[in-house]
């Protein structure tokens, strides 16, 4: 049976939990992340097999890696370190600004995921994680920053 290679188009079937177990995202359609009670967003369960070329870092490279010398139908686990994955958490990129210098409509609420725009025009994702009478403390940090994540891999098929 054909071995994955560097360079090979390949269908995976993938399972990403942090520490604790908790399934963040996964193509499994049956998954707990996909129930009514898991996923808060809904992008947590892709539908079907991902489709890659490995070595191209249409993924994680840590996992693409373990994909090369894999046949179809086997399984592996792979940990990739929070450097490796969405980076560690820098205090730096959580910052406070007040009130009077949001625009008047927005009304800032715990959690709100939003794009701010930077005097340079440049665009940057961040999470409201503190709301006060006159300030707006906001999060640029990747949500999984700092995390160590742990993916179930299957490899469903050499394209």
């Amino acid at each position: 049976m054909a071995q994955a290679q560097k360079g090979d188009r390949v269908r995976i079937n993938f399972t990403g939990k942090l520490e604790d177990g908790s399934i963040f995202e996964t193509t499994l359609e049956d998954a707990d992340c996909c129930n009514d009670e898991g996923c808060e967003d809904d992008d947590c369960c892709e539908s079907g097999p991902m489709e890659l070329v490995i070595g191209e870092e249409d993924f994680f490279p840590t996992v693409e890696t373990a994909l090369i010398g894999m046949v179809p139908g086997e399984t592996k686990t792979v940990l990739v370190p929070a450097a490796e994955g969405f980076g560690e958490y820098e205090t730096e990129a959580v910052f406070t600004v007040e009130k009077h210098l949001l625009p008047e409509d927005l009304i800032p609420e715990m959690g709100m995921e939003m794009v701010l725009t930077g005097d340079d025009d440049e665009e940057v994702e961040v999470t409201i994680v503190d709301v006060t009478e006159t300030s707006v403390t906001f999060d640029a940090n990747h949500p999984l920053a700092g995390e160590d994540l742990t993916y179930e891999v299957e490899l469903v098929e050499i394209l």
